[in-house]
């Protein structure tokens, strides 16, 4: 798929502020399974400062300083991507898809950062772990149909529902609410994997449809490491592993890393800060049609 992307993201206060150091993560990934052919970042006010810089996940992120106040920050991505499919899973596994629980041993220690769990001792949520092992049982503790069960079975138990405020929920509130934003299932994914020693990270960026939406929003889902097949994408909220209709932009154990912007002002007692933003995709060539479901959900 060949497609140009225009993010903006607008910033208005009601009263002249100081900008400080922001975080953006709105380059799309140019490795892998996407190519990134074109890129332009515009910033207004003009930073002081701008300086990219590759992420623990090898993703590009840009850091930008501000001097001076102002009443806006206006940030405008533009992006020009080509995707591919990746290799069908089961060519990938030779001769098997590898058993589970995988053995933390037998992976590469530059992954073990991606097992920890949610809890601040490191272990994982208790009932993370017990979705995961029903859907260990059903999937025979082979990856591939575990993975598929995981992501059947978390639909089954949560409902999707549209959540633009507020951090991932961890998994434990995702399913005792019984609903969550694609980030929560994505992180309730993430959870569930590494459980049963599948190394697993939260991942945003862009899902595009035909027809498209009247409005884009961004979209999260989940990176699975795959002993012979890399990190590969599978998005709970559509029940799938992702296809070439998705736009990776950042990837990261900690889903605030991944976040568009991040970062802070300092100004008057009680100002307002209000955020208004637009994605638009212009598809220049469309993937084959797939037979797996496609769906659209705010992050």
């Amino acid at each position: 798929m060949l497609v140009e992307l225009t993010h903006t993201l607008t910033y208005q206060y009601d009263a002249p502020i100081s900008l400080g150091a922001h975080r953006l993560c709105l380059q799309p990934r140019g490795h892998g399974h996407q190519r990134l052919l074109e890129h332009q970042l515009i910033v207004s006010p003009e930073p002081s400062h701008q300086h990219a810089l590759v992420a623990a996940s090898g993703d590009e992120i840009q850091r930008i300083r501000f001097q001076g106040t102002t009443d806006h920050l206006c940030i405008e991505s533009r992006s020009k991507v080509e995707t591919q499919a990746a290799a069908p899973l089961e060519q990938c596994f030779n001769p098997l898809n590898p058993p589970l629980p995988y053995p933390r041993g037998h992976l590469n220690p530059d992954l073990h950062g991606a097992l920890e769990g949610w809890l601040p001792n490191g272990q994982h949520d208790p009932s993370a772990i017990a979705l995961a092992q029903d859907a260990l049982m059903g999937g025979n503790q082979q990856t591939l149909p575990f993975l598929r069960q995981l992501m059947a079975t978390i639909q089954d138990r949560v409902k999707y529902t549209e959540r633009h405020l507020g951090p991932a929920w961890p998994a434990g509130r995702t399913l005792r609410e019984r609903v969550g934003s694609c980030r929560d299932l994505a992180m309730l994914m993430v959870e569930c994997c590494r459980s049963v020693g599948l190394p697993a990270r939260f991942t945003s960026g862009y899902q595009l449809t035909d027809p498209a939406p009247t409005d884009y929003d961004l979209h999260a889902w989940a990176e699975i490491y795959l002993p012979g097949a890399g990190w590969r994408g599978f998005d709970p909220s559509a029940g799938s592993e992702i296809s070439e209709r998705y736009i990776v932009l950042a990837s990261s154990s900690k889903p605030e890393l991944t976040a568009a912007v991040s970062g802070d002002f300092k100004g008057p007692p009680n100002t307002i800060s209000k955020l208004n933003w637009t994605i638009k995709a212009q598809v220049l060539s469309w993937p084959p049609q797939s037979t797996a479901q496609e769906t659209t959900h705010a992050a």
